[in-house]
């Protein structure tokens, strides 16, 4: 039983994502980010030395000792190497550079349009413009690699769950799914896999 420590954010569903469709058995932890309080805990920082979600405790881990994870990319690599699913070795490279596009770009960028769009009390409109724009870019390398590609790795791979959680907020950062029809399809044909539905839905709060 994996234990999963995680809170309601795109960086947490990408996990869940991924425990569902391995069909892992996990326990669920929340850890209310929005406190500002929980996931500084010192037990929680011996898992998470970031005070970051999420984070898992897996007792299977490698030559079968229990090791902590943090880092939402790491978690999903791990997973994919432990479970020998969502990446092989014919599009491990392909897999990792759309999961890098995630890590520094996507999730990064997105989630400052969210900070100056949604999190501000008073918007400023320099922060809102400058990240919108760079999210809409993004979008734009989605859509055009998307035109000739059914997944970003040509098969469903964990770099598709990375992006999704981030997509699924295209209303956070202002972005019309229609001006992408190529992202709009992908992220119908995503977003109707189960375990993603079921993913999505963790942790309840």
């Amino acid at each position: 039983m994996i234990d999963l420590y995680t809170w309601s954010t795109p960086n947490g569903r990408k996990v869940s994502i991924m425990l569902e469709e391995c069909a892992l058995p996990y326990r669920v932890h929340k850890i209310n980010i929005g406190s500002n309080a929980e996931q500084f805990t010192p037990e929680y920082l011996k898992i998470n030395p970031n005070g970051k979600i999420p984070s898992i405790v897996d007792p299977d881990g490698p030559g079968g000792k229990p090791i902590a994870m943090m880092e939402s990319g790491a978690i999903l690599i791990y997973l994919a190497d432990k479970t020998k699913r969502f990446m092989n070795e014919k599009n491990k490279y392909r897999v990792l550079q759309w999961l890098m596009f995630q890590m520094g770009g996507v999730g990064p960028m997105f989630g400052q349009a969210h900070h100056f769009m949604r999190a501000k009390k008073d918007e400023i409109p320099y922060g809102s413009e400058r990240y919108g724009n760079e999210a809409k870019r993004l979008y734009g390398v989605m859509d055009k690699h998307l035109f000739s590609h059914t997944y970003f790795a040509d098969e469903y791979s964990i770099a598709d769950m990375a992006i999704y959680p981030w997509v699924a907020r295209h209303e956070w950062h202002r972005v019309e799914l229609a001006a992408f029809p190529n992202v709009k399809r992908w992220y119908e044909q995503v977003g109707a896999r189960p375990a993603v539905v079921k993913g999505m839905a963790v942790p309840q709060v």
